[in-house]
């Protein structure tokens, strides 16, 4: 059988090549291609966007797939519906399956945009089964995980649990991938587990561990991480530079430093050594020191921290996520006399916040000061507490503008208005580093963020970046 895998990037590095770095690189298809592809089966992925869409049709009658995979969170859904019913129209024997959080916690709604069946919640597995039904002629029924459109009504099969051994499943495949990234060797990431052992109000995983029985939060072993990475280099010797996404390192202490002990015996084998990344959720009161310690041994260059807010209010009271400022600031410094550069996740346009609190943020960031950070635009995710919240008040927008979410501000708030949020977004750079770093690598930063909030400013910078495409082998690695 032939499968045929669907992803869209609305903000594509350039036409032919719309992801700039492996870093971009969607787990989910990829581990469900992997399994797919040990079980016999044939793949393959187009990478949709809005300059290439009038290509589909091409593509599929080159690849002739019984069935099409799409995946979506919500901001991508439209795209993949609409491709969805171009499908149907022109190729109407070809199965169409979604799967994704969106779908995953809107499956009903999903189900109207022109597909088959919607996956709810994990899908290696599920889609196997799809397959082999498909391939025995068979109407599909009865997959667990699977709702399947049927003349008006929808069959619900029940969830499956949570796949406990994530070792079992083969190496994402990457290779899918190759022809739509600009730069296949550089900042590959890895997947370290899944789940999240926190609730915060603003993200969906709350919901999506109520979908399926079965412990949630699930590592890989060490020894299979290193693996994977081993793989990688096999493919692409001059891959240097790996991120390990997880939601945060510090789960499960003894886990973490057994895999810094494996990562550092890796680099002990090599001559040129690996340099890692990752993510720390911060927890009140926690000395991070062995932690951080491990791994400098292990060459982690960087430790990614989601401050968030710098309101401890809004953090407790709205987001749901219970540390103090001082925790943080702990933090920073342990991972620094580790020789750790720090990087902070930053919110602004949180539901009830204010300028004030606002304020609060920029001031962590100044005693901090991180290496680089990430200010992102508050965005209501549906499935989210706070997406409910927003809805209930009557302060969301009918249909919030999903160009470039995360980059402009959907919430116009009696205490933090839309222009002082986007005044704030574009001044922020210069309010953390004024002081701390020459006046020209401030404007630079505050140029960038202004560029990856226009559209039109979006497109000519991305014009000059594939003239830049053509001179430059790779990037420049850096943390």
């Amino acid at each position: 059988m032939r499968a045929l895998f669907l992803y869209s990037e609305q903000d594509p590095f350039m036409p032919e090549k719309p992801l700039e770095v492996q870093e971009r690189v969607q787990f989910g298809i990829s581990y469900i291609s992997a399994v797919l592809k040990r079980a016999g089966h044939l793949t393959d992925l187009v990478v949709l966007t809005r300059s290439n869409f009038h290509r589909l049709d091409e593509w599929i009658e080159e690849f002739r797939p019984d069935i099409t995979c799409f995946t979506a969170v919500y901001s991508e859904y439209p795209i993949m519906a609409k491709a969805a019913r171009h499908i149907k129209a022109r190729h109407p024997r070809v199965f169409t399956l979604l799967g994704g959080p969106h779908p995953s916690l809107n499956p009903i709604e999903c189900l109207r945009g022109g597909f088959d069946a919607v996956c709810v919640g994990e899908g290696e597995f599920p889609t196997l089964e799809l397959l082999d039904q498909l391939r025995e002629g068979r109407a599909p029924s009865g997959i667990p995980n699977l709702w399947f459109k049927r003349n008006g009504t929808v069959e619900r099969n029940p969830a499956r649990p949570f796949l406990q051994d994530l070792d079992s499943l083969p190496f994402p495949d990457r290779e899918m991938w190759d022809r739509w990234i600009a730069y296949p060797a550089y900042r590959p990431s890895v997947l370290l587990g899944r789940g999240c052992p926190f609730q915060c109000t603003y993200c969906c995983n709350h919901a999506m561990r109520r979908l399926a029985p079965g412990r949630y939060v699930r590592l890989r072993s060490p020894g299979s991480v290193v693996a994977e990475i081993e793989d990688f280099t096999e493919r692409y010797p001059e891959a240097v530079q790996f991120y390990l996404e997880v939601e945060t390192m510090g789960t499960d202490l003894q886990w973490a430093l057994r895999m810094c002990e494996a990562l550092e015996e890796v680099n002990r084998r090599r001559k040129t050594p690996l340099e890692f990344g990752t993510n720390l959720r911060v927890t009140p009161r926690r000395d991070y020191r062995e932690l951080f310690g491990a791994m400098s041994r292990a060459n982690f260059t960087f430790v990614n921290i989601g401050l968030e807010s710098g309101s401890e209010r809004l953090r407790r009271e709205v987001l749901n996520r219970r540390y103090s400022n001082q925790d943080i600031i702990s933090a920073v410094r342990a991972a620094r006399s580790c020789g750790l550069k720090v990087g902070l996740y930053n919110l602004i346009g949180i539901p009830g916040e204010t300028l004030e609190d606002f304020r609060s943020t920029v001031e962590v960031n100044r005693l901090c000061q991180p290496d680089h950070f990430l200010l992102s635009v508050f965005f209501p995710y549906p499935g989210s507490d706070l997406h409910e919240k927003v809805r209930r008040e009557g302060i969301l927008e009918d249909e919030p503008d999903t160009r470039l979410e995360r980059r402009r501000p959907v919430l116009d708030q009696p205490g933090f208005r839309r222009r002082q949020v986007k005044r704030r977004l574009n001044r922020f750079a210069w309010d953390v580093y004024k002081g701390y770093k020459p006046a020209g690598a401030i404007l630079y930063v505050m140029a960038m963020a202004r560029i990856a909030s226009s559209p039109r400013l979006l497109r000519a910078w991305r014009g000059l970046q594939r003239r830049r495409f053509g001179r430059k082998k790779r990037p420049g690695q850096g943390g």
